[in-house]
């Protein structure tokens, strides 16, 4: 019974440290990348709805968004499915659409424009 005390402690353990090493890692490519500061507030509620929610992009946010680029666009999203506020979301299912929303802005961003 001792055995499987210690086993389960030092699994807690892990899983602790690796998703502290993780929200660390995240921290410092935002940090490094001055990911933070790259979007203005209007498009990063449009991107978080669209990502975390259910709502559109628009042109110009998309615009935003890929010139973020893709290392902070996902480091941010990887940095906010670690808060507890969003424990109950399915993290597949977030990366899924934050690959959508990045697609789907990198499409739009690189097709000509109609009045071309």
């Amino acid at each position: 019974m001792a055995s499987l005390n210690v086993y389960s402690a030092l699994v807690v353990l892990f899983l602790t440290c690796g998703a502290a090493m993780a929200t660390k890692e995240n921290d410092q490519i935002i940090k490094d990348n001055n990911c933070e500061t790259k979007m203005g507030l209007p498009c990063v509620l449009k991107a978080f709805t669209s990502i975390f929610e259910t709502g559109t992009i628009s042109s110009k946010c998309c615009g935003e968004l890929v010139g973020l680029g893709k290392v902070c666009h996902s480091a941010l999203v990887k940095r906010t499915l670690e808060n507890p506020l969003f424990k109950d979301l399915s993290p597949a299912r977030i990366i899924a659409k934050s690959i959508q929303t990045w697609n789907n802005c990198l499409a739009l961003i690189d097709s000509p424009s109609p009045s071309a």
